[in-house]
């Protein structure tokens, strides 16, 4: 598979993109990377890594989408960004994929125009892995759409379910809608619809609303909400478990007896900060649109953006975009049946 990397795109770019670029490469023997962006920055970082340079291109980029940037005008204004000249490989053909961790409302809008949506999908989401109790859970959406119709969130389920059908092999995930409560009637007018059309869809396996208090308790697969809330669901998870990470080691530096103890629980606290590391589960896609577009976090070091080229990498190989536009037809087709 051939990967596209927005290598001038993150906070830590081109330096740690790049490095994780080279992770992947190494990992996935059949990986084909095509970096874009400044030639000589980009030339200058490989010659800190030998590679096979038959499986490297590199393509020429002038300008940069800086974070600050105004999302749509920058990606009118700079044509020969990175993240333009990234989206266009794919759109293209060229690639099979791309990857950035630039400005997340450029890319948003860059896909969307490179790329267009699929046939039928009424809008895209940006789906995350998330850890909780039992294992992992998706979220979507978490910021391409904030202000959602209930239609809208009937097609995440579908695209939710697919994605996790494709990436774990779950079959049938547990789909919920994020709500003020459990029970049937609970939230707003746009979620007491949405629960009515996604009880009468017979493509995904809805098990009810859930509670922000619920959401991480391992029963549900597919977490389905508008991008607003989900994004600040998304951010405010990420925050707590920071402040619990750094309050903890606060706590063990306070005594000797403590850094004794935490000798002794080490292993368990390494797994459990990889658990809820965001690096590890290799950025969200943008689900809904034809051809493979995935986000890095912006701070993403090199073990995140590695992540995210091995995630695109493996959708690539499973050829996603076509079995969504299969589960998009067939929900299509549900909800005529319905009418």
């Amino acid at each position: 598979m051939k990967v596209a990397l927005d290598a001038m795109g993150g906070d830590k770019a081109p330096f740690e993109t790049i490095k994780g670029a080279m992770k992947a490469l190494e990992e996935i023997e059949t990986l084909h990377l095509v970096f874009v962006g400044k030639k000589e920055s980009i030339e200058e970082e490989l010659k800190r890594y030998k590679y096979d340079s038959s499986r490297i291109e590199i393509v020429d980029a002038r300008e940069v989408i800086e974070m600050t940037d105004e999302p749509v005008t920058a990606v009118k204004a700079k044509k020969d960004s990175s993240m333009n000249r990234t989206l266009e490989l794919v759109k293209d053909g060229v690639v099979d994929a791309s990857v950035s961790a630039g400005n997340t409302g450029a890319l948003i809008t860059a896909s969307q125009l490179k790329l267009k949506r699929i046939k039928g999908v009424l809008r895209p989401a940006i789906a995350t892995m998330f850890p909780n109790k039992k294992d992992k859970m998706l979220i979507l959406d978490v910021g391409a759409t904030a202000d959602c119709k209930p239609e809208f969130l009937n097609q995440y389920a579908i695209m939710g379910s697919k994605y996790l059908e494709i990436l774990l092999g779950m079959k049938n995930p547990a789909v919920g809608l994020l709500n003020i409560g459990t029970e049937e009637g609970k939230g707003n007018e746009i979620t007491r619809e949405a629960y009515n059309l996604l009880k009468a869809n017979k493509g995904i396996n809805f098990v009810g609303n859930v509670e922000g208090t619920e959401v991480m308790n391992g029963k549900i697969d597919v977490v389905v909400t508008d991008g607003f809330t989900g994004n600040m669901v998304l951010k405010t998870a990420e925050g707590v478990a920071k402040v619990i990470v750094s309050s903890l080691k606060e706590e063990i530096n306070k005594s000797f007896i403590y850094k004794l103890g935490a000798l002794l629980v080490k292993p368990a606290i390494k797994r459990l900060g990889k658990k809820v590391d965001s690096s590890e589960y290799g950025g969200a896609m943008f689900l809904g649109l034809n051809g493979l577009s995935i986000k890095a976090h912006g701070n993403s070091d090199s073990n995140g953006i590695k992540n995210a080229i091995k995630v695109a990498n493996k959708f690539a190989e499973m050829n996603f975009v076509e079995e969504l536009k299969n589960a998009i037809d067939m929900g299509d087709s549900d909800e005529k049946n319905l009418d």
